[in-house]
């Protein structure tokens, strides 16, 4: 139905047309001194036509041609694209720099600059020509602002390969300043740079976040946390007001972690803070037996041995063949004066786990009773495991 109905407007408008034409006698005068030209009023029309009619083709033409240099120049960004990827990863970095520094110069789209001068910059990267990676990246933050994120990224990724954490920081300072959730390989960069920074309090902020991140490996973050305060603590070991302080902030869970206890327990012991020092290690023992925590205990001693022994038979109770806290419980013995006992506990905890510390503590014991020849044994044996460990 449609189709016939432009059939007869295209008929109709012919028809009006010719009739036009055909009663129209009118005509049109140019003049321009000293010359005039008049052309039938036909005629006029005829010629504007025409000359719209070429004109409207030469543009569609050009178009065409545009067009199509377009396609062909898209077309070549995209070949030489794929070619540096798949040279980088190939590891033939010259090749890889050269295909993508030419893809970023051609390319229109500020998503193919981006991504082909961060190739091209980590090939520079690898080859150490950091000027070259240096200037691809600005000149990417420069013609691509969209992909800020990218860029930034890569050049914080690469600054730290490098070991310029300083710079690294400054880079993903901008990402921040765009504000929203931030992804974790951001926060796990920027966990690396304060690392590298020694700054210690920004990696306990960082890996509390990270904590709750499901793609993150707990063991590693853990393992860094505890790093941090153990660098916390040393950090603050001249001075007794702020250890305790630093101490205070601390979670139960990690004030009877082991390694953190007897960091902060010897500390405080330095500073001459014994009782301290003692109910710190007593709450890490009192959670599970750490050996050196265990080991700690004996030589930390505020002035009543006797509760220091009850505590530790305490915690013999539970564990009857733990050979540490034997040795330890036969020190403080040794301490309170109470000889038996002392070498009953050093000769079970050599039954259990021959080493160097028990026979030297046995052989510290003999020469106080005055038994020069067990003591001498003694002496001997504990020198003998201790050559067979440098061995």
């Amino acid at each position: 139905m449609k189709l016939v109905l432009w059939i007869l407007v295209l008929f109709a408008s012919a028809t009006a047309i010719v009739l036009a034409a055909y009663y129209n006698t009118g005509s049109v005068l140019f003049t321009v001194p000293p010359y005039k030209i008049e052309l039938a009023f036909n005629t006029f029309i005829i010629m504007v036509l025409s000359v719209f009619s070429v004109f409207y083709m030469l543009l569609r033409i050009l178009s065409g041609l545009s067009g199509i240099n377009r396609r062909l120049r898209t077309r070549k960004v995209e070949l030489l694209t794929w070619s540096g990827i798949k040279a980088f990863f190939e590891a033939r970095y010259d090749k890889a720099l050269e295909f993508s520094e030419k893809a970023f110069k051609l390319a229109d789209a500020q998503s193919a600059k981006a991504l082909n001068a961060v190739v091209a910059a980590r090939s520079a990267h690898q080859q150490r020509d950091y000027l070259q990676r240096d200037r691809l990246l600005a000149a990417a933050r420069e013609q691509a602002p969209a992909n800020k994120v990218l860029v930034l990224l890569a050049k914080a990724e690469l600054l730290l390969d490098e070991g310029r954490h300083s710079d690294a920081l400054a880079a993903l300072q901008s990402i921040y300043s765009s504000g929203g959730l931030q992804s974790t390989a951001v926060l796990l960069l920027e966990l690396k740079a304060q690392q590298m920074a020694e700054n210690w309090d920004a990696v306990l902020e960082l890996t509390g976040i990270l904590t709750n991140r499901a793609s993150v490996d707990r063991e590693a973050v853990d393992e860094l946390r505890h790093r941090a305060h153990l660098e916390n603590i040393k950090k603050n070991s001249k001075d007794i007001v702020s250890l305790k302080k630093y101490w205070g902030t601390l979670s139960w869970q990690e004030k009877v972690d082991g390694r953190i206890a007897v960091a902060a327990a010897r500390a405080l012991m330095t500073l001459g803070d014994n009782a301290t020092a003692q109910k710190i290690i007593e709450n890490g023992l009192d959670a599970g037996l750490y050996p050196e925590l265990v080991a700690l205990y004996a030589d930390c001693r505020s002035g009543v041995v006797s509760w220091q022994i009850q505590r530790a038979e305490n915690w013999l109770a539970k564990c009857p063949n733990n050979a540490d806290l034997l040795l330890t419980l036969g020190r403080l013995c040794a301490y309170g004066e109470l000889w038996g006992k002392a070498q009953s506990y050093l000769e079970a905890s050599l039954s259990i786990e021959p080493g160097y510390p028990a026979h030297l503590a046995l052989a510290q014991l003999f020469e106080k009773l005055g038994k020069q020849e067990a003591a001498s044994e003694h002496y001997r044996k504990g020198l003998d495991f201790a050559l067979k460990q440098i061995g």
